[in-house]
């Protein structure tokens, strides 16, 4: 993979990868905060890594979908 398209396509998967988690991070973090057991704080920072991580995961997308 010496190509553009190439690398793009690796650092898509990779960031969805790390989307996924955050995402998931998220839901659980706001499901802790419902139950109580955490403070309604987190949820905000939680929130801007998940949202932080699918931006770069569309840039990504877009970049590598543009590369054929």
């Amino acid at each position: 993979m010496k190509t553009l398209k190439g690398a793009a396509v690796l650092a898509f998967i990779g960031t969805l990868l790390v989307a996924a988690l955050l995402v998931y991070d998220f839901v659980f973090t706001v499901l802790n905060v419902i139950r109580g057991l955490t403070p309604a704080v987190t949820v905000f920072s939680s929130l801007i890594y998940a949202f932080g991580a699918l931006s770069v995961t569309v840039f990504f997308y877009i970049f590598q979908k543009q590369q054929s």
